[in-house]
């Protein structure tokens, strides 16, 4: 397989594998393009919850992102847990120094178990700084209701809950309906144009760990080989999909997802 583009993920690492940069590298690896990382902050976790966070200096992760860049420009970057006022600047700067237009944003706020992974100060700086950055922000609705202090219990509250971005700097907007207790998930994709909605039957399991970082990643790299954000976060659900409906089932807790279900090994190297 020949590699269709180069990824850059900023984002926080899982020890489990099930989420974070180990989630990205997977999922970018996966759909053919080429994973480099700026790791934020190393978590110690499993599937029944998050142990320890201990951040990496925001300098640090300013030159992981700069140096690398420098030798390999990413076509695409994905940003996830961003866990401090001063990361978040200093990964605006780095931003602003490599200049990559396509951005996707995943706002991590709570890890699956319910661990905060962001405090307040930070949630107000990525609202009236890195949104008006990005080119897609995609928050599932508890990040959503977060980020625009409403309570969404439908579709037509996620659309509301999407203009509200908008209006505070979003390009465009993905809230994910998996939280609605409901047969079907709604995916609503907004900007200023169109309102798309994808649809898709629930699948009942426990086993979701890294669903965000696997969607957002998956959309940055099909966003990076040239294809529209709409038709990225089309594609993106769809992989997701599958990927959670083949998961392995490891674990005690909220299991992983199988990142590799795009995966067909050629018979030489079985």
């Amino acid at each position: 397989m020949k590699l269709k583009s180069k990824i850059l993920i900023i984002a926080g690492s899982d020890s489990s594998g099930g989420a974070g940069i180990q989630a990205d590298i997977k999922t970018v690896t996966a759909l053919g393009s080429y994973a480099m990382t700026a790791i934020t902050a190393v978590t110690s976790q499993n599937t029944n919850g998050v142990k320890s966070i201990i951040p990496i200096p925001a300098k640090e992760i300013s030159k992981q992102i700069e140096f690398t860049s420098k030798d390999i420009k990413p076509d695409a970057v994905k940003i996830g847990m961003l866990h401090s006022v001063e990361v978040i600047n200093a990964v605006l700067k780095s931003l602003n120094k490599i200049r990559v237009k396509k951005i996707i944003l995943d706002p991590v706020m709570v890890a699956k178990g319910g661990t905060q992974l962001i405090d307040s100060l930070s949630i107000k700086i990525l609202k009236s700084k890195l949104m008006k950055k990005v080119s897609l922000i995609t928050p599932n609705i508890p990040e959503a209701e977060i980020l625009t202090k409403t309570k969404i219990s439908s579709a037509n509250d996620m659309i509301y809950a999407a203009k509200i971005l908008m209006c505070l700097g979003a390009k465009n907007v993905l809230i994910k309906g998996g939280h609605l207790k409901s047969r079907i998930v709604q995916d609503i994709f907004l900007n200023k144009n169109e309102i798309s909605v994808f649809k898709n039957k629930k699948i009942h399991t426990k086993n979701t760990h890294g669903t965000g970082c696997t969607l957002s990643s998956a959309i940055t790299t099909y966003y990076s080989c040239g294809k529209t954000l709409k038709k990225s976060c089309g594609m993106a659900i769809k992989y997701v999909n599958h990927s959670i409906g083949t998961g392995p089932r490891y674990g005690k807790g909220h299991g992983p997802i199988n990142h590799l279900s795009t995966i067909n090994i050629n018979k030489k190297f079985k």
